[in-house]
């Protein structure tokens, strides 16, 4: 099943020294606007995809859909948790690993587009699996991870490719996830 959390704590360890921040980007939200800014978030993370101007979350909590932090603060909260197999909830776990960093996140402000700033392609009828709660999964997504996150994320890569994109280098990974079915009995079907 599928992962978020624990793929974007793969691509922050797969980075390399060569990056100085992560964008934490949904690939399902598209920026209309062209004054929205990706710039290295140096006064703390800086949530792109403000509740002000998503079309579909709204609550003052969220720092899902387009995430910006340095290296240093995303290993401040031991980046997220792997806990989250299927689709949401990993982003409200991490608002909580933020706040006990003891980091403010910032949002941006004289964008006027409102909730017509992003298209959002999502569509929970494509991935039906990822939708699904299994055995304890439900109450698990409520409760904060301690222990897990970039310390323990376990994964195998399957291949490598190069490519550029707009004339910027870019590395496209196939993952393979570690799934304890002991620890997280919801990560698969079987």
């Amino acid at each position: 099943r599928f992962n978020r959390a624990s793929l974007i704590n793969v691509g922050f360890l797969e980075s390399g020294n060569d990056t100085d921040y992560i964008a934490m980007h949904d690939v399902d939200l598209l920026p209309l606007n062209e004054h929205l800014d990706y710039s290295f978030p140096e006064e703390g993370p800086f949530h792109v995809a403000s509740p002000e101007l998503h079309p579909l979350y709204h609550y003052k909590t969220y720092v899902g859909g387009i995430l910006l932090l340095t290296k240093q603060h995303y290993e401040l909260c031991n980046g997220m948790s792997n806990r989250f197999w299927g689709w949401g909830r990993e982003d409200d776990e991490f608002y909580r690993r933020i706040k006990g960093a003891g980091l403010q996140v910032r949002r941006p402000s004289g964008i006027t587009t409102g909730y017509e700033t992003f298209q959002h392609l999502h569509d929970p009828a494509w991935r039906k699996r990822d939708q699904k709660r299994i055995a304890a999964q439900k109450q698990e997504q409520f409760k904060v991870d301690r222990e897990g996150g970039l310390n323990n994320v376990r994964y195998r890569i399957e291949s490598r490719t190069d490519l550029s994109v707009a004339g910027a280098p870019c590395t496209v990974l196939n993952i393979l996830l570690d799934c304890d079915t002991n620890e997280t009995p919801w990560c698969t079907f079987g």
